[in-house]
């Protein structure tokens, strides 16, 4: 009788033991659950391959700001016709999202608003190509302090290329290493300064550039790490205009396909490799033609003022002699005068 009350007390315990890891287990399925319905909630219309991959093409139900599950990390919205990208259009209820990248090709998009990024500060790479921007606030990139990559390839209108300068000032993109501008009929380089970038690649292929200005070349040597990308842009090859920037294509090794670049003006240069249109002689000709007609402007100024004083004698007797012949022209008029003018005056 002794033995049976402590076995009777053990088993007890045991049984309460037994029921308290059922009970920790059923919750720790319940947790996982809930964890996983809200990890594969995935918006209509939309594709969800797995648990941080959402894509929605080809839709126009698309509405935002987007509910996507919290865990998603590549979000792909192509070809859904999104003309205006809305403040905080991305995280839905105010929380912050877990997404590295995000692609918005092929969308119409025509306006980006303050602070329409918020909410996303781990994007890594943001695609916004073959849209058609025209109005970017100040703060359109603001809260993307991690990207890298962003890529506005076929997208600028001509406004917004004029306003892409401010919204690239702002101190949110500090890390951004790659800046894709291709394709946008840019005449000139539309970035105020590289002060606030840590950019590496500037893509700059296919544009309207005729030439780099001596603004933009300091730009350039500033920054040593960059690496520009120019061919198939419409380059004016007159050698007295090229100097300065065929010199940063010689020297600086900033420009990754500088074999690629080719003349398009004048017609006779046309396709002519840029590299090969203007010899080194012919650039410093016109450095040289300059010195030897400073020179001689020189020794000119300096013949006439060591003969100053004889040059006014040789001015005043030609001013003399002048003067003796009207007073002579004068005379013979007034004896030669038409007697009929007289007649006419009686």
């Amino acid at each position: 009788m002794t033995d049976y009350y402590p076995f009777k007390i053990k088993m007890e315990i045991n049984r309460k033991q037994l029921i308290s890891k059922r009970f920790h287990f059923t919750l720790g399925l319940m947790c996982l659950f809930v964890l996983s319905a809200d990890a594969y909630e995935c918006p209509d219309t939309c594709n969800c391959s797995d648990i941080t991959t959402v894509i929605c093409v080809d839709t126009e139900q698309i509405k935002l700001p987007l509910e996507v599950p919290r865990r998603t990390q590549t979000l792909t919205l192509n070809r859904n016709n999104i003309s205006v990208l809305t403040e905080r259009a991305f995280s839905a209820n105010g929380t912050d999202m877990e997404l590295l990248a995000l692609s918005l090709e092929h969308n119409n998009i025509r306006e980006i608003k303050s602070c329409a990024f918020c909410g996303l500060p781990r994007l890594v790479s943001l695609e916004l190509s073959y849209n058609r921007l025209m109005v970017m606030t100040p703060d359109a990139f603001c809260g993307l302090g991690q990207l890298r990559n962003l890529y506005l390839n076929n997208t600028l209108m001509a406004s917004g290329a004029s306003q892409l300068p401010s919204a690239l000032s702002t101190d949110s993109l500090c890390n951004l290493q790659t800046l894709d501008l291709s394709g946008n009929r840019l005449k000139e380089i539309p970035l105020s300064g590289f002060g606030n970038l840590n950019l590496t690649t500037l893509i700059l292929t296919n544009n309207s550039i005729a030439t780099l200005n001596k603004h933009d070349l300091q730009k350039f040597n500033e920054f040593k790490e960059i690496s520009v990308n120019l061919s198939q842009n419409p380059f004016e090859c007159k050698c007295d205009k090229l100097k300065e920037f065929y010199d940063w294509l010689k020297n600086s090794r900033q420009c990754v396909d500088l074999e690629t670049l080719k003349c398009a003006q004048p017609e006779e240069k046309k396709d002519i490799p840029l590299v090969n249109v203007c010899k080194p002689q012919d650039l410093g000709s016109y450095v040289l033609l300059g010195i030897v007609l400073a020179l001689i402007g020189v020794v000119f100024l300096m013949v006439l003022y060591l003969n100053r004083r004889g040059i006014k004698r040789w001015l005043n007797n030609i001013r003399e002699a002048c003067r003796d012949q009207m007073e002579v022209y004068h005379y013979r008029y007034e004896q030669d005068s038409d007697p009929r003018l007289a007649n006419v005056a009686v």
